[in-house]
């Protein structure tokens, strides 16, 4: 058997046949060996990652660091450092990590000097949002700006998004942001158009259009929509170009939707957008909106995590460890769902970023050099702030299928606590919470133990939760941008990590484009203006239901 593939692995088959006594395995008795919790609970850097709760035994967690060696996955990791072709499909080096890395760590590739190209851009976006914040540059009126408007969708706004949120929990980010505002326009539906621009004043906006190949439909055709806006309403026509920059690749297509040179910040083919935050894409309207010492607090959060992914053993390294259990509860165990559960709503947005990170690398059926796979590869993530997901589908985690969970949280707060009602503060409350769920999903309730505590028999077996629910908690000092930094770095990591031991490549996203493709097609047909859609049902096309509807809409639409 080839050893690179996974079922060629001693340590893989000896898991695969531990599975019966490892879904036996019981929380409780797990919990209650106080060494085996130590060993399960790590800490670096402020940081703690606590495993005690998920089905993990000694031998189990063994077997899968060997899985790990066996695959070489720390030596393929170091690729990501050293400018190799990880991105196998497209032949292109994985350097996000360089977006990041001090200035004089140098790494050449094709002739260029990566750093160098990196630090010239975060100079220029240094000095472009000084000078906006600062009022030197202006709106076409000669006004200063109030409003970062980012266009873009996918992964050229969900991980800026996300961190903007994140970066509020942090006082001096809200203050330094009290004259700025950032906002997203992502959704081609016209309501998300409406919305922005009832909300904003166009004299006012400085407008970031983030598209690699500036092709995006969905992108293009707001961005259109928004530079008519603008037009309609600044009194100056010609000075239009004053609101408009982009983020590109496309030099020459975003300098014929009219955007100067000057105004187009680069975007390099070796950054994928759901690990762009790092780039352009996100540090330009964060710069803007916070300053760039915040920016440079996260830029140092995610180097750190990094680094520690670089040097750490496997059987002290986070995303390794993230990695690794992840892969075990969903390719061992066999469950397919994470729930992924900040106990901060300053992170509201941050299931919705690491969904597309993990989902769009790692929802893949192929190997890297093509081969069908015998196993299911990544998870179905979904999730929610706490403790809002508790009133919403906490249910079906307690009472319903096992859905691994993975909680975050945060020892102090930037936000004004008191306790004026009950006997703690805001905070406290919600760390009481967060424990309450970790150990609530680990032990369960018994319809014995119910019924000792005085509940009705009958009620009793309602009430009941098996418990065993797998989980781990990530829980840091504080939300702030260099917290951030080191989350989404983490993230980013374990990421890579589960790519590599289902051996697939963890950044393309070919699956994308069909939908695309139909999408197109369909766009033809109403440029024709074919009211019957008759004559375009072929194999590998459209289908006679979808015709059919289509016809009945494209009718009904056109005499509204």
């Amino acid at each position: 058997m080839d050893p690179q593939k996974l079922e060629g692995c001693k340590s893989y088959n000896q898991l695969v046949s531990l599975k019966p006594s490892l879904l036996n395995l019981n929380l409780t008795n797990l919990l209650s060996d106080h060494e085996r919790c130590d060993k399960l609970i790590k800490e670096w850097k402020g940081v703690t990652l606590d495993l005690s709760r998920e089905l993990l035994t000694e031998e189990s967690l063994k077997l899968l660091i060997s899985l790990s060696k066996e695959l070489k996955i720390k030596e393929k990791c170091a690729g990501l450092f050293k400018g190799e072709i990880l991105n196998t499909s497209e032949k292109r080096p994985v350097l996000h990590t360089y977006l990041r890395a001090l200035r004089s760590e140098n790494l050449e590739v094709s002739g260029q000097n990566v750093t160098k190209d990196v630090h010239e851009v975060l100079d220029h976006i240094k000095e472009f949002s000084q000078k906006v914040r600062s009022g030197e540059i202006v709106a076409s009126d000669g006004k200063p700006f109030d409003t970062v408007l980012c266009i873009g969708i996918g992964g050229s706004y969900l991980g800026t998004l996300f961190a903007s949120e994140a970066f509020m929990s942090y006082g001096p980010a809200r203050e330094a942001s009290k004259n700025f505002k950032i906002r997203f326009l992502s959704n081609v539906d016209p309501s998300s158009l409406r919305s922005i621009t009832s909300e904003l004043d166009p004299n006012r906006s400085l407008v970031v259009i983030t598209s690699k190949t500036f092709t995006t439909m969905e992108t293009i055709k707001n961005s259109y929509s928004i530079r008519q806006w603008l037009l309609d309403h600044i009194a100056n026509k010609d000075l239009l170009s004053k609101h408009l920059y982009a983020i590109t690749t496309n030099v020459e297509l975003a300098c014929k939707f009219g955007i100067e040179p000057n105004n187009i910040f680069p975007f390099w083919n070796w950054v994928g957008g759901r690990f762009s935050v790092c780039s352009s894409v996100g540090l330009l309207p964060l710069s803007i909106t916070f300053g760039y010492e915040i920016v440079d607090m996260f830029l140092s959060g995610c180097r750190d995590m990094d680094m520690h992914f670089k040097n750490e053993p496997e059987e002290n390294n986070f995303p390794f460890l993230m990695g690794l259990t992840s892969f075990y509860n969903s390719t061992v165990l066999g469950f397919n769902t994470v729930a992924l559960l900040p106990y901060s709503q300053d992170l509201s947005k941050f299931p919705q970023y690491a969904q597309q990170l993990l989902m769009e690398s790692n929802g893949k059926s192929v190997s890297k050099t093509g081969e069908v796979l015998k196993y299911e590869c990544s998870e179905i993530y979904f999730g929610e702030p706490g403790t809002n997901g508790q009133h919403s589908f906490y249910q079906l985690l307690h009472q319903g299928r096992t859905v691994p969970s993975e909680f975050i949280g945060y020892i102090n707060t930037h936000n004004e606590d008191n306790k004026l009602y009950g006997d703690v503060t805001h905070h406290v409350e919600l760390i009481c919470n967060l424990f309450g769920q970790l150990d609530g999903l680990a032990f369960g309730k018994s319809q014995e133990s119910l019924i000792k505590e005085g509940v009705d028999e009958d009620q009793a077996k309602f009430k009941v939760c098996r418990g065993n629910r797998p989980s781990m908690l990530l829980m840091f000092n504080e939300l702030n941008p260099y917290t951030v930094g080191q989350l989404l770095s983490l993230y980013e990591h374990r990421t890579v990590v589960q790519g590599l031991l289902w051996n697939i490549n963890s950044f393309d996203q070919m699956g994308v484009e069909l939908g695309k493709q139909l999408a197109s097609k369909i766009r033809s047909l109403f440029k024709e203006n074919a009211v019957e859609f008759k004559n375009h049902e072929k194999p590998g096309t459209l289908s006679y239901s979808s015709i059919k509807l289509l016809a009945q809409f494209n009718s009904k639409y056109n005499n509204m």
